[in-house]
């Protein structure tokens, strides 16, 4: 347990919990996107298969089409980058944790994919989701996805939400603190588990117009900035080596 944390919090508990109601009550609750979760970047078969599954990032609120979302973005970005065909597919549901996502992917089809990227972390958050469940969780997961993704779990940092300006102060200073502690779980099973999962970190959103209408998502201009500042690090170095950057 941390104690600082949860003394916090129970302090601050009234207050928290009347900016919360009305954090929801005023901010725009956005769709997820349409269109197809799935496409391609390039002829024939491709390098690589990208999968990306988690929460509203991985239903890619806050645009009007997964194409624009951030699975298509970063197949995008690595196909131009290096010139290999890029296959890509989301997994995504808003608002959702990451006990009831493993329920979801146990029963769902998922496509062969060489990279599953795990965008997660903000509803646990909100949701106070206890650290060490969320830890035996992320080793559910793994587990659940081992036998058809047998590299790491990638997994992106949980998003800094202190700098989220939708939330009023000092709620979102405790969800940010909150989020840090589920972060550093997720840097540390990373340095545990190598072989289970890698850590990317989250780009800091804070410029409104990569925003989308709630301040809260990522719009169009937001998950290319994102797939941009993970495209190198998501990906296998020999898809950009100088012989590939060169065809």
């Amino acid at each position: 347990m941390h104690l600082p944390f949860w003394l916090t919090t129970a302090l601050l508990f009234p207050v928290l919990l009347y900016q919360g109601k009305q954090a929801r009550r005023t901010t725009p609750r956005l769709p997820e996107a349409g269109g197809s979760p799935s496409g391609q970047y390039g002829e024939g078969t491709p390098a690589r298969r990208i999968l990306v599954i988690g929460e509203s990032t991985a239903a890619s609120v806050g645009v009007e089409t997964h194409n624009q979302g951030l699975a298509s973005q970063l197949a995008r970005q690595v196909y131009e980058r290096t010139g290999h065909t890029i296959a890509w597919h989301t997994f995504g549901i808003n608002g959702i944790r990451l006990g009831a996502l493993i329920r979801e992917l146990e029963t769902a089809e998922l496509p062969a994919a060489d990279v599953v990227l795990l965008s997660m972390g903000v509803n646990d958050t909100t949701g106070f989701t206890p650290r060490f469940r969320f830890r035996r969780q992320l080793r559910a997961l793994r587990q659940l996805l081992a036998s058809r993704y047998p590299g790491p779990v990638l997994l992106l940092s949980v998003p800094p939400m202190h700098l989220f300006t939708a939330l009023p102060s000092p709620l979102r200073h405790v969800m940010g603190w909150r989020a840090r502690q589920l972060d550093k779980l997720y840097i540390r099973l990373a340095q545990q588990f190598p072989k289970d999962f890698k850590h990317l970190k989250y780009p800091v959103v804070t410029d409104p117009a990569l925003l989308a209408s709630d301040g809260y998502h990522p719009g169009k201009q937001g998950y290319q900035y994102i797939a941009e500042a993970l495209a190198d690090k998501a990906i296998p170095e020999q898809l950009f080596s100088s012989e590939s950057q060169a065809n």
